[in-house]
């Protein structure tokens, strides 16, 4: 399904035959991107303008011809580096999927992963847009062949196993259990001052050990937690308004604001994509949505 909003264009949607993976077709102006996180990874190859976004700690750009990679849980932002703006296809495959692909491929098992988050391959950005034609064209030979052939690409030469994390600072036991808090009161949070007095620590203290830990501060990733959880919701048919008030925000425009802001398309588009795939599927095969 697709969403206008002035000059800017976005279809967010799924192919039936590509289990586990999403796919963006967009051209964004204004648009932009809140610090997120996604649960899949992202291989977004840019056909016009220039993408900058900050990746953990720095400031990056990607233009035609290069792919901007993101490894699942990593928070980063998004926006238009150029003043006209950027056009991409973007891919979602799910973890799951690219350590199967590691594992038959480069016989590499565990957690894998991306070392950089803009690489300067055309090949490479040709076969993630070669994804989506084939999609779009309903080939599901080609669009499964052509994401294999894109990932072992980039996991040879801009990736692999993933390091042991280095050793945690020492308010990391802290901000782990702060996040299992925010996860279970998701719809009701207590404030930093309660969360941080309930842990035995300081407010500033828990911010600063929250940040370290997860890459944002605690209202930032609660926002974050609760649309990855709305999207789930959506997933399985609830209603935007009901799945905006399941997660904590006060109403479905405060839904469509966040949800926009992070996954790029309004909560309703994202789950009328989700209702065509299901919808095809109980047709039988046919071409793209």
């Amino acid at each position: 399904m697709e969403a206008w909003r002035g000059g800017e264009r976005a279809r967010y949607w799924q192919y039936a035959e590509l289990p586990g993976v999403d796919l963006l077709h967009a051209r964004y102006i204004e648009k932009a991107f809140s610090r997120h996180t996604h649960e899949s990874f992202v291989y977004a190859a840019i056909t016009e303008g220039v993408e900058a976004f900050h990746y953990r700690n720095d400031l990056v750009h990607a233009g035609p011809g290069q792919i901007a990679l993101v490894n699942p849980d990593t928070p980063h932002t998004g926006y238009a580096g150029v003043p006209e703006g950027w056009t991409y296809r973007t891919i979602y495959p799910d973890a799951e999927l690219v350590r199967s692909i590691a594992a038959d491929v480069l016989d590499v098992r565990g957690p894998v992963g991306f070392t950089q988050p803009v690489v300067d391959d055309p090949y490479a950005a040709q076969l993630v847009i070669g994804v989506h034609r084939a999609a779009e064209e309903g080939n599901a030979l080609a669009a499964d062949s052509l994401l294999r052939l894109v990932t072992a690409r980039m996991l040879r030469s801009h990736g692999g196993r993933l390091r042991t994390r280095a050793p945690r600072g020492a308010g990391a036991g802290a901000a782990a259990r702060a996040r299992a808090v925010l996860e279970e009161r998701m719809a009701e949070p207590p404030t930093l001052e309660r969360l941080a007095a309930d842990l035995g620590t300081s407010p500033f203290a828990l911010l600063r050990a929250f940040r370290a830990e997860y890459g944002m501060p605690p209202h930032t990733w609660l926002t974050d937690a609760r649309v990855r959880r709305a999207r789930r919701l959506l997933d399985a048919g609830t209603p935007p308004a009901e799945a905006a008030l399941a997660v904590g925000f006060t109403d479905q425009p405060h839904l469509n604001r966040h949800f926009t802001r992070s996954v790029g398309v309004p909560p309703g588009a994202y789950q009328r994509a989700r209702d065509q795939v299901r919808k095809n599927v109980q047709d039988g095969p046919s071409a793209a949505p």
